[in-house]
């Protein structure tokens, strides 16, 4: 009976660890919208404000580095205000928790000053647990996950798992290959040059926004 009671007991613990351990894999960058330097140019002409030519002139002037140089894109083209607010709510050029700018934070729908305060205050952000448990203080957790779909915590190339590196947008498989095989990396340069074999200079460099080398 004793030695029942202690394989269930064994049991029910390892089962909560693999519960926990699960629940806590999460990705590095915010789920729930386009990354709007890679949408395809079809479906980027049916996103409110696009016509067939903005989507063109839009893919040519990809990658944009930040959602600052992307609204100067959109305001060039001079698409309405309230067009560019719906644009956002589909697609974004996400926000670097840990480097954002002012101007960059005050683009985030809904954000505002306040948010421009709590995202710098709490720097370094290094997990979404942290971003939940500082953030939905003030604004609680379903604005927190809407928040969340903007931003992006860097991911750490010589440490990140597969689940960090897959929540870069449009990285895949592939890349979960590829940044594990050149690790250790130790600069920029030696990202450009490895990563450069697979992809073109425009993809390294929108994927080289959503990592860092720590």
């Amino acid at each position: 009976m004793f030695r029942l009671r202690s394989v269930l007991i064994g049991a029910a613990v390892a089962l909560a660890l693999v519960v926990v351990t699960g629940s806590s894999i999460k990705g590095q960058v915010g789920a729930g919208l386009l990354d709007a330097n890679l949408v395809p140019e079809a479906e980027l002409a049916t996103l409110p404000g696009m016509t067939p030519a903005i989507a063109k002139a839009l893919v040519a002037a990809r990658p944009f580095a930040s959602i600052v140089d992307f609204n100067k894109f959109l305001v060039d083209q001079k698409i309405a205000q309230a067009q560019i607010d719906a644009f956002y709510l589909k697609a974004f050029v996400h926000v670097n928790l840990n480097t954002g700018t002012r101007e960059e934070i005050l683009l985030i729908p809904g954000a505002g000053a306040r948010m421009v305060r709590e995202f710098t205050e709490y720097r370094p952000w290094k997990s979404w647990a942290q971003f939940d448990k500082e953030i939905s203080k003030y604004v609680g957790q379903p604005e927190t996950d809407r928040l969340k779909k903007y931003v992006f915590i860097p991911v750490n190339l010589n440490t990140a798992t597969k689940e960090d590196i897959i929540s870069i947008p449009g990285a895949g498989a592939r890349m979960v290959r590829e940044f594990n095989e050149y690790r250790p990396w130790k600069t920029k340069e030696q990202f450009e040059k490895e990563i450069g074999k697979y992809v073109g200079p425009n993809e390294v460099a929108r994927l080289w926004r959503f990592v860092v080398i720590q």
